[in-house]
């Protein structure tokens, strides 16, 4: 037996058959229009472009129109007449599945009305394929909306729900689902009788129709609640009951959707569902559901996030249940679909937007580092969902949290504007002004590797959120770890640009002042060390910085032996030496109009003597620095 040919015409040519005037050229052509369109955006565009929607809506008209009674010779006719009805219908249907440039033609094509008129045809197969197109079109919110408040629309709506056919009972609920958007229309229907029905459906509905009446009942209960509390009540039978049995369905999206529509009545009227088990079943199914490879899996995150979003006991249910862990994991896989991408990192952000239990397992898990990757997505969804979980992380008091945060930071490079677009740099700024030095500390250590190698435009907006005051306060905090701190990011503050230098003249030279009078009276090698290199930075300036700079190291010319910077350059720690040798160094280069002066002042205040006594330091780095220095001195002839 020979096989069967299979025809795969070029658009251009299935366009050209679907205005034939035989009427099985036509229905072969509506077949292969509708075959090569399924499930393939590429094709629908391509038949888009050519006027393919108007084509077909035309032969759906016409063909409504030409449909007679069935009596004698006209039975064949009229078969032929149905053949091509249900094809038409299907191929607009496909045209519009999850495409809404597809509904939308279709609905400019005029096809609708004509698409409402085949569910009173007395075939039942085009009853079908019309119920079909139109559920297609209510999936998109581009679909007619329907005023519940017209008693012709509730009557209409009223029929579909009480018809035998399953595609056009769950158009109905489609309908609902796409219109009802007030607290009348949801009363209306309420009063309607419409919730016994749906709730009907979901006792003895097939899984189509269970599935379309979940989503329909969520729709009418949002937001109002004297709706729940009367379906709730004795007025309908087992009535919460239906919707948690199918919290058991074995179908993952009737799960899903049973979990949704709990989740709605819970958060508008937070008296019901209040029983533990129902929560935490709540919970599992949905932490059970990301594993769902297809659209469940995606969408289940978010169903995820609206249950524990600003809820505590949920976050900690959540919690124990290992929800980080499990989010945690599915983020690992990595080539997410950027709808399940968005949804975990959401759902992530809320669990770690209360309890500081969620934010030390979340960072116990190294999950930031992963938060952080997905900054450089294509999606700029996903973009901001990590964000929105950096700024929900960043809420932190403790620690260990802005510990971690210090190091990821430092990394973002091109993506720090966006870590400040999202809150993350404003959180940290209150939080230095904490009233625990450690919190204080970590903040700062933040803020010290965010602005580290930023551009000047992004090191303005921290300190005009820092404010000169702010800093030379923490500079001089009784603590002398929030003191090293503030140190250094005032280091990386006015590194790399002069323009930043001009930040440590701000309010008469506040912070100038303050790290002159911390390096006087230090005896901690780690706060000389953040000082000088942040009066070095300054000391690469122009003349003005020199001067200033100077002015801090000698306030007024004191005995040598009074000096500081003598300690620094004799001190054990091969750091401090390094960074007071740096700032001489910067202060004496030869191309400076006023060099030779700072060298006669530091040689009157020992520190070239000084130096002299450290050519054979031990600490390779010191060593190269203080010939630098001695060069310098040299050229400008002191032998």
């Amino acid at each position: 037996m020979p096989s069967a040919t299979v025809n795969n015409h070029r658009p251009s040519e299935l366009l050209s058959r679907l205005a034939s005037s035989e009427p099985e050229v036509k229905l072969r052509a509506l077949r292969e229009v509708k075959n090569q369109i399924i499930g393939n955006r590429t094709k629908k565009l391509s038949f888009l472009k050519l006027g393919a929607v108007p084509a077909v809506a035309g032969i759906l008209a016409d063909s409504a129109d030409d449909v007679i009674d069935c009596n004698n010779n006209d039975c064949n006719v009229n078969n032929n007449i149905n053949s091509i009805l249900v094809q038409s219908a299907a191929a607009l249907g496909s045209f519009a599945c999850g495409f809404d440039a597809g509904v939308q033609a279709v609905l400019d094509a005029g096809a609708f009305p004509n698409l409402l008129r085949l569910l009173s045809n007395s075939n039942e197969k085009v009853v079908d394929a019309g119920a079909r197109a139109l559920r297609m079109i209510y999936q998109s919110k581009l679909a007619p909306k329907y005023d519940f408040l017209q008693q012709k629309n509730m009557e209409f709506l009223i029929s579909l729900l009480n018809s035998e056919n399953e595609n056009v009972s769950g158009l109905g609920a489609s309908i609902i689902t796409n219109s009802c958007e007030t607290s009348l229309e949801q009363k209306a229907l309420f009063d309607a009788g419409i919730l016994r029905r749906l709730n009907s459906l979901l006792e003895c509905g097939s899984l189509s129709q269970k599935d379309a009446s979940l989503e329909s009942l969520a729709s009418i209960f949002k937001n109002n609640s004297e709706v729940v509390s009367k379906f709730a009540g004795p007025e309908i039978e087992r009535p919460l009951g239906s919707i948690i049995d199918l919290l058991k369905d074995r179908y993952p999206r009737t799960r899903l959707l049973a979990c949704m529509c709990l989740i709605v009545i819970r958060s508008t009227s937070p008296n019901l569902l209040q029983d533990i088990g129902i929560k935490s079943k709540l919970i599992h199914i949905l932490i059970e559901l990301l594993d769902d490879p297809g659209q469940v899996g995606d969408e289940a995150p978010f169903a995820f996030s609206s249950l524990i979003a600003q809820k505590e006991d949920l976050q900690k249910l959540a919690l124990e249940a290992n929800a980080i862990d499990k989010l945690h994991h599915h983020l690992q896989k990595g080539s997410l679909h950027p709808r399940r991408y968005e949804g975990i990192l959401l759902a992530l952000a809320d669990m770690c937007s209360k309890l500081e239990s969620c934010r030390s397992k979340f960072l116990s898990l190294q999950v930031l580092n992963l938060v952080t990757d997905a900054l450089t997505v294509d999606s700029a969804d996903v973009r901001t969902a990590a964000c929105i979980c950096l700024k929900s992380v960043t809420r932190s008091i403790k620690v260990a949290a802005l510990g971690a945060i210090s190091n990821v930071v430092v990394d973002f490079t091109t993506h720090k504007c966006i870590f400040v677009q999202c809150g993350g740099m404003k959180q940290l700024v209150q939080l230095a002004t904490s009233m625990e030095s450690a919190v204080r500390s970590n903040a700062l250590w933040a803020l010290k590797n965010f602005v580290f190698l930023a551009d000047n435009r992004l090191k303005e907006s921290v300190f005009s959120e820092l404010t000169a005051s702010l800093l030379s306060s923490l500079i001089c905090d009784p603590e002398p770890s929030v003191q090293e701190q503030a140190l250094a990011l005032v280091r990386n503050l006015v590194d790399g640009c002069i323009n930043s230098v001009e930040f440590m003249f701000a309010e008469d030279g506040l912070i100038l002042g303050a790290i002159g009078r911390q390096l006087q009276s230090t005896v901690k090698a780690e706060i000389g060390i953040q000082g000088m290199y942040a009066l070095c930075n300054v000391a690469s300036g122009n003349e003005f910085h020199k001067e200033a700079v100077m002015h801090q190291l000698f306030p007024q010319m004191v005995d040598k032996n009074q000096s500081f910077m003598i300690n620094f350059l004799q001190s054990n720690d091969s750091q401090l030496r390094t960074a007071t040798v740096w700032t001489i160094v910067n202060l004496t280069c030869r191309s400076s109009p006023g060099a030779f002066g700072r060298l006669v002042k530091l040689r009157n205040a020992g520190i070239v003597s000084q130096i002299k006594n450290m050519v054979n330091d031990p600490c390779v780095d010191v060593k190269l620095r203080v010939r630098t220095v001695l060069g310098q001195s040299m050229a400008f002839g002191d032998n």
